[in-house]
């Protein structure tokens, strides 16, 4: 690897507890890996082991708020993809046989998708939350623009630019606004647990967001998405309201994709008014419910 030291933790079922498969979780972008503990302790008491890190540009593997939102000097997004890889390599080592699923939530969901075409044979199912299907010219747009961001400021510096380009329409959907941040979720205790944290919701770096873009741009070609494999199971879940998935219009979208590539065992679930953070969402009991069951179902 690059010489970047990602910090990471497993939650696992106690001693006694019938292990069933593993749960790899991929976050989102500008928040911490600590934020899915309940989540992953709700997993564990079912029989999975749950591993998860902070990726690169977050949380503790950023070591300190000034580098949060900075992946890489260059193939940012590609970076946080490897990463993702080399700690199924660490799972696979110690637990060769069991069955692994990949949940990729936002961000995390787009690296998760990437990571289906250069390693989907490694898992038993992949759960893409919070993701969005193809968006064209828009991504052409928004990387010239953060190239040009990159080129005047450095990659290193923070682009409100980008941050408003990509995200500032968000919360209109959802005015009058209590928060910057209301599209998250309906829960206001979670939503001001997020803003409280300073490792969430950061603005990210011009170098980023043209990593990121590009990342994006690489998805959408029609010859990649035929390299994700076609017996691979696939869960996509979004809340209605989610602006990522432009309310569900997007992973619709995303859907089909992977329904003309061929994926045979696809299932697309919608939840009524949820926005973007399921799992922080008023109903998160039934989303962790239906993941678990789709894993249940999908555990040989």
């Amino acid at each position: 690897m690059d010489g970047i030291k990602i910090h990471g933790y497993v939650i696992s079922p106690d001693p006694g507890v019938q292990v069933k498969g593993i749960v790899q979780i991929a976050h989102g972008m500008a928040e911490t890996s600590e934020r899915y503990e309940r989540f992953a302790a709700f997993l564990a008491g079912l029989g999975y082991h749950v591993y998860i890190h902070d990726h690169r540009g977050h949380g503790k593997t950023a070591e300190n708020l000034d580098n949060v939102g900075y992946l890489a000097d260059k193939d940012g997004f590609m970076w946080l993809v490897k990463d993702m890889h080399h700690l199924t390599v660490i799972i696979r080592k110690k637990y060769p046989s069991l069955p692994l699923f990949l949940l990729g939530h936002s961000m995390g969901s787009f690296a998760s998708q990437r990571y289906a075409m250069e390693y989907g044979k490694e898992l038993s199912g992949l759960i893409l939350m919070g993701s969005n299907g193809n968006q064209g010219i828009m991504l052409k747009a928004g990387r010239l623009i953060a190239a040009r961001e990159a080129g005047k400021t450095g990659r290193r510096t923070k682009s409100e630019k980008m941050n408003n380009l990509l995200f500032g329409g968000f919360n209109k959907l959802f005015s009058p606004n209590r928060t910057d941040f209301d599209w998250l979720s309906r829960d206001e205790e979670e939503v001001d647990k997020y803003i409280k944290d300073p490792y969430c919701g950061t603005v990210f770096t011009s170098g980023f967001y043209h990593d990121f873009i590009i990342g994006l741009m690489v998805i959408e070609k029609k010859k990649n998405r035929k390299k994700v494999p076609k017996d691979l199971p696939v869960l996509i879940i979004s809340g209605d309201r989610d602006p990522v998935g432009r309310c569900g219009k997007g992973v619709k979208n995303l859907y089909q994709i992977y329904k003309k590539t061929g994926v045979n065992d696809i299932t697309l679930k919608l939840y009524p008014e949820a926005r973007h953070e399921l799992l922080n969402e008023l109903n998160r009991e039934q989303v962790t419910d239906d993941i678990a069951s789709w894993i249940k179902d999908h555990t040989k």
